[in-house]
C-alpha cells in the first residue's frame, strides 16, 4: 500500500472537529476505500480502519505527527497542518 500515506493523511483531515469522534467514517481514494473509527486515548487521536482491499491500519495523531501499523508496517510521517476557513477558501 505505497499510496497510503497519502490516503491516510486524508483521514487526518477528517477528525478535525470534536464531533466527528462519533462512529465510523470513511472516504473513497484511487478507487479504494478507508473506514475507520476515531477514539481518543492519551491525549492522541487514534485512527483504527481497514480497506476495501483487506488491509488494515491504526494511527496515533499526536503532536503532529502519525505513528502506527498499516498491514504490520511502520509508518511515520509529519501530520497535515489543520487549515481554517479563510485557507480553504484562499485556495
Amino acid at each position: 500500500m505505497s499510496r497510503f500515506p497519502f490516503a491516510a493523511a486524508a483521514a487526518v483531515f477528517t477528525f478535525a472537529a470534536p464531533a466527528a469522534m462519533a462512529g465510523e467514517r470513511s472516504f473513497t481514494h484511487e478507487g479504494v476505500t478507508y473506514t475507520y473509527s476515531i477514539t481518543a486515548k492519551n491525549k492522541a487521536q487514534i485512527l483504527a480502519g481497514r480497506t476495501s482491499q483487506g488491509g488494515e491500519f491504526r494511527l496515533s495523531v499526536k503532536n503532529g505527527w502519525v505513528d502506527g501499523y498499516v498491514n504490520d508496517i511502520h509508518v511515520s510521517f509529519r501530520a497535515p497542518r489543520e487549515r481554517g476557513p479563510a485557507q480553504i477558501a484562499a485556495r
